[in-house]
């Protein structure tokens, strides 16, 4: 009986935890249209809106401007002339 009731209350202390957010950095890099609108929320209401997700919000933003790190930097064969 003791591990019955002891069994319901992990469980029931599993579900009262904090979910993580449903958006991932991977899919606000993805939909610029939801970053955007989600980059004014946090620039308004940084805390209604929570810092987990503003961070993700801003390292997706920085994946779109920096690329994925993949593409090597090649410089050009012939010196700019000024």
């Amino acid at each position: 009986m003791n591990r019955i009731m002891l069994f319901t209350l992990a469980v029931a202390l599993t579900a009262c935890g904090k979910s993580p957010p449903a958006e991932t950095v991977e899919a606000l890099a993805a939909n610029p249209t939801r970053l955007k609108e989600l980059r004014e929320q946090c620039k308004t209401d940084r805390a209604k809106v929570g810092d987990e997700l503003c961070n993700r919000a801003a390292e997706a933003t920085n994946r779109r401007f920096f690329g994925d790190g993949k593409t090597p930097y090649t410089p050009p064969k012939e010196q700019p002339k000024f």
